[in-house]
């Protein structure tokens, strides 16, 4: 049965509830958009509390969205064990506690899978879902749980040699907004450089900066990597990008109830194009141009999307990031983001149908439409399925 289509009757009150942190711009947006659709403000419970009691209670007819714990250093420390929240050690044991605290919550008709939360929150096995239904991604020698673990420096080195990698991402595998990310270049003469946003301390302990940087000292990368290892590493072939205006150019792209409705273009003269580490917000129309003229179709840009999100049927709302190669004729998944709608002020893309609505209220609106009289409760209709919308026939980038 699709959890969507169970609860409130059709003559019933939509009641929301939303586990999150009080007072966040998430949070504040997801009331706006509550309130704009004509409906009570949702319920609000603290991911504090609920980290704290250890899960919690929801009635039958509450429709119950889960919201990103980030942004609250009191949050941050339950989850890490106390730890210092600029820290970026401890991913591993914040992954534990969120997918703990997330089975922890009890009824209610819920948005947001836990078992597809716990595939999304692992890039591992989240790469390992996404190759195995066909959706083009970068090469990785860490995909799936078969996958031997990456324990340190001399690993990633290893990998690289057996797999021809000269460029690469070591990634975290629970973490998130490219903290702890290096983006690893190897050169002649055995040279290696890394770009990262990870701060390494006199002590060796390492902290999140907003500042993109770079080491050339092999010892001080190694250093780096073989601190981040007991918490799992994930690695990414480095795709050569598309640029926009001479900087390099991804996009976010977020699909709800299974169809593309919002999409950002972000670009950055370093390997992270992320807009917190100094990225910038390129031009959607001329992506979209420069698309149509390499010969490819925009509805199969979206549709790789879409097929990305399909993996996770369970979940309303996902962001993806699209990684384009050279000639904007190719693409890639490079991560699935179960929290990644947070895009203020952005409106739905033309012909999305969320027109003029921003990501927030384009959730509130699909859940809306799943609890109208047409939709009979056992009902297995799903409005915007990617496969009822598009062929999305992709090209790999290999």
């Amino acid at each position: 049965m699709d959890p969507y289509l169970t609860g409130p009757g059709p003559g019933g009150a939509v009641r929301f509830a939303v586990v999150g942190n009080p007072g966040s711009r998430r949070v504040a947006l997801f009331e706006e958009a509550v309130r704009a659709a004509g409906l009570p403000a949702p319920r609000v419970l603290a991911w504090a509390r609920v980290l704290r009691e250890g899960g919690a209670g929801f009635a039958a007819d509450e429709i119950v969205r889960l919201d990103s714990p980030g942004e609250d250093a009191d949050v941050d420390r339950l989850l890490r064990g106390g730890q210092d929240p600029t820290r970026v050690e401890g991913s591993g044991r914040w992954y534990a506690s969120l997918m703990s605290a997330v089975r922890g919550l009890r009824g209610g008709v819920r948005l947001d899978d836990p078992d597809e939360l716990a595939v999304l929150f692992d890039k591992r096995r989240c790469h390992a879902a996404l190759t195995a239904a066909g959706v083009p991604v970068p090469f990785s020698p860490t995909s799936g749980g078969a996958a031997p673990p990456v324990r340190g420096w001399d690993d990633v080195r290893a990998l690289m040699g057996e797999h021809r990698m000269p460029r690469l991402f070591v990634k975290p595998a629970h973490g998130s907004s490219a903290s702890g990310v290096l983006a690893v270049e190897s050169a002649g003469g055995g040279r290696i450089r890394a770009t990262t946003s990870v701060e390494r301390g006199p002590d060796g302990r390492l902290f999140n900066s907003l500042r993109v940087r770079r080491y050339e000292d092999e010892r001080q990368i190694a250093a780096v990597v073989d601190a981040l290892a007991p918490d799992g590493l994930h690695l990414e072939r480095w795709l050569p990008k598309a640029s926009q205006q001479g900087r390099a150019a991804d996009l976010r792209v977020v699909v709800v109830a299974g169809k593309a409705t919002h999409a950002v273009v972000r670009t950055s003269v370093s390997p992270l194009t992320n807009l917190h580490l100094g990225g910038r917000r390129g031009d959607l129309d001329a992506v979209r141009a420069a698309v149509e003229t390499a010969g490819a179709r925009w509805a199969d840009v979206l549709g790789v999307c879409e097929r990305a999100a399909a993996c996770f049927p369970r979940t309303l709302c996902v962001g993806v990031d699209l990684l384009p190669a050279i000639g904007w004729r190719r693409f890639a998944v490079g991560e699935v983001n179960a929290f990644g709608d947070l895009l203020p002020r952005l409106t739905g893309l033309p012909g999305s149908g969320v027109e003029g609505l921003d990501t927030y209220a384009a959730q509130v609106a699909a859940t809306l439409a799943r609890h109208t009289p047409r939709n009979h409760p056992h009902s297995q209709h799903h409005p915007h399925h990617p496969h009822e919308n598009r062929t999305g026939t992709a090209h790999a980038i290999v």
